[in-house]
């Protein structure tokens, strides 16, 4: 039996045997006596086995073969290496490896410190130094998206070699990378993020070889690999392709927010207006009319220009109207515009003119005259050049802390393919304490959560079902936060207080039980073929105090535009500091479960508690002080001081 068959067979078996117990557990053991602890686990629990799914599903195809072929010659390469504030030593470290890649190309450093020190180091080492321009000015920055999109305006490879600061390339990396672009629909080739300066131990779990393995090569086989920020290559003209597109998009946004805007407007003005002033009152729908024909036109395909051009003309035409034919409405306006400054008589004169005096009568606020003016000021408001931006086209995405998934996400909708390189080709540095580590994690789950929000994949067009899956399991593995409450609520509830979320554990609950938790580890066993998963499951529940701040934060910002800072992470530690009260929310849980297993126990003495509900939730509650007890020596890691892995 091949590995993927066998691979097949047990996420088959899993699934059944999964499907099998929340069934159950829906249709028969709920509790609903007490619901307010019995609903909350068994959703907990489907949400798990939904996340066993999803992981099925991504591993159903994956294959862990990869092609090398020489690249051919004349292939131009840029290759950016982005920095804001990393210690400039370990960024010209990363420029010099960079430019020793064998395959030609250029090294650009991308400065968004715009340190002075730092040109001067690249210049000194021959390698290209770019920082933002004086258009960024007073403009939205959007942090290391908006520093790639300055560099691509700058820069004219068809391919971009992107690194963080201190992601230290191979020669090789090119030539193992670029033949993959012969296919002309491949618009990113992925490889993997490995740290060379991990011990063995990993306590802050900075390697992730179960996603940079079976889970990458699985969202490979359904054409889903994901940008990941770094040691990727990019077609140039695929992101310029993107660029273009969302340019269009985000401009028929903003035109359709216009012409509701629009709408608000006049029908405001329709209910101040006299009753008698119909002639008013049919000009201002007579616009109403357009503006929807506008809509219209722009839905079934007609250009914006030629769209809202139309509109502009019959809001000129209404105005020059409602002047010639109503004097009596424009000396009121005239009487407002007199109380500023005394008018001369020459004044008079320019002010009857009827282009300048519609313009000067657009300002009053509920005016007609002032409606049309507002009208048509929201047309012309939506400048071609994006004034609320640096540069016109942004390639990377911009709408969140991180620029990777929405980038690719979108390069999967527009028909492009993505490539996953199974192959270290980079080495780079993990953080090396845990503040530094948790400000890491944070910012990839707000990046994904933000995505998830704005562009929730399922609902975009051009993604094949495969491919909205494969982005949607990513982002709802970042909303465990929820599901870690409960289990840590269920069994102090049951401990504390004999309260059963369940109607009682007879062996009929462990024969429902116990064969899909098995399973389910099996299934991750035979997956990871030696790769040990075991850290993984620890930091999926031990930082839920993160998911959870993840999830708020980006419906915040999302919905209540709370700004979300975006926040590099520490590329050395701050030895000596004291990082215990960073974990305050999880040595609470632990201090709470510990003092439950003490009452359950005492209660069990005293006959106030069932045996084997006791026996249950005491094991419980050691596999969540197990999974928590990550965080001890992560507290105390100061770093790996052997650098030897950062040289092949």
């Amino acid at each position: 039996m091949s590995r993927n068959v066998a691979i097949r067979v047990y996420v088959v078996i899993t699934f059944a045997l999964g499907l099998n117990y929340i069934l159950w557990r829906w249709s028969f053991s709920l509790n609903w006596t007490n619901w307010w602890i019995a609903v909350p686990l068994v959703i907990a629990e489907t949400y798990n086995f939904i996340d066993v799914l999803f992981f099925g599903f991504t591993i159903w195809r994956a294959d862990p073969k990869i092609t090398i072929h020489p690249p051919r010659d004349g292939i131009s390469v840029d290759v950016f290496i982005t920095t804001y504030n990393e210690p400039i030593d370990l960024v010209i470290a990363t420029a010099k490896a960079a430019k020793a890649i064998r395959y030609p190309h250029t090294t650009w450093i991308l400065d968004d410190g715009a340190r002075k020190e730092m040109r001067s180091a690249a210049e000194e080492i021959g390698v290209g130094y770019i920082t933002r321009g004086a258009n960024w000015a007073n403009q939205p920055l959007h942090a290391k998206a908006g520093n790639l999109n300055n560099a691509l305006m700058q820069t004219s490879g068809e391919f971009l070699l992107i690194l963080d600061a201190d992601q230290v390339p191979y020669p090789e990396i090119l030539d193992h990378t670029l033949s993959y672009f012969e296919d002309p629909k491949v618009a990113l080739v992925q490889t993997p993020q490995w740290f060379g300066n991990v011990t063995t131990y990993d306590p802050l779990g900075s390697q992730a070889p179960l996603f940079y393995g079976p889970i990458q090569q699985g969202k490979n086989a359904w054409n889903a690999a994901f940008f990941c920020g770094s040691n990727a290559i990019l077609r140039r003209d695929a992101l310029m392709q993107l660029g273009l597109k969302r340019y269009v998009v985000e401009l028929e946004i903003a035109v359709r927010e216009a012409l509701r805007s629009a709408d608000r407007i006049l029908l405001r003005t329709l209910r101040t207006t006299v009753a008698d002033a119909p002639e008013i009152q049919e000009a201002l729908k007579s616009v109403e009319v357009a503006i929807s024909n506008a809509r219209h036109d722009i839905a079934s395909g007609k250009t914006i220009a030629d769209a809202t051009y139309a509109l502009q003309q019959r809001i000129s035409d209404v105005s020059k109207s409602m002047v010639s034919s109503h004097l009596s409405l424009m000396k009121e306006d005239l009487a407002a515009i007199g109380e500023i400054h005394t008018v001369t008589n020459d004044e008079w004169d320019v002010i009857l003119d009827v282009e300048k005096t519609t313009d000067l009568l657009s300002s009053r606020e509920f005016s007609p005259l002032g409606a049309c003016q507002a009208v048509a000021t929201l047309l012309r408001s939506l400048d071609v050049d994006r004034p609320g931006e640096a540069q016109p086209l942004m390639p990377l995405a911009t709408i969140s802390v991180t620029e990777d998934m929405a980038t690719s996400m979108r390069l999967h909708g527009m028909g492009w393919k993505s490539v996953y390189h199974h192959e270290v080709l980079a080495i780079g540095l993990a953080p090396e304490d845990l503040s530094s580590m948790l400000k890491q994690r944070l910012r990839w789950a707000q990046g994904t959560m933000q995505v998830m929000l704005r562009e929730n994949p399922l609902l975009q067009r051009g993604l094949t079902f495969a491919q909205k899956i494969m982005y949607f399991s990513t982002m709802w593995s970042y909303l465990s936060g929820f599901a870690a409450v409960v289990y840590f609520v269920a069994p102090v509830v049951y401990l504390c207080f004999g309260i059963l979320p369940v109607k009682s554990f007879s062996t009929t609950y462990f024969y429902h039980f116990i064969p899909f938790m098995v399973a389910n580890q099996l299934l991750f066993l035979v997956v990871s073929k030696g790769i040990s998963t075991w850290r993984g499951q620890q930091y999926s529940l031990a930082l839920f105090p993160i998911w959870l701040k993840a999830v708020t934060s980006a419906v915040r910002n999302v919905y209540f535009h709370h700004p979300l800072a975006f926040v590099v992470t520490p590329k050395r530690g701050e030895s000596g500091r004291n990082e215990w009260g960073l974990i305050k929310h999880q040595i609470a849980v632990a201090i709470i479960l510990i003092f439950a297993a003490g009452v359950g126990i005492l209660r069990l003495s005293r006959g106030l508690s069932e045996p084997v509900g006791t026996l249950v939730n005491v094991a419980w509650v050691l596999w969540d002080l197990g999974l928590l007890s990550i965080l001890i020596p992560a507290v105390r890691y100061r770093g790996h001081q052997s650098k030897e892995k950062l040289v092949k």
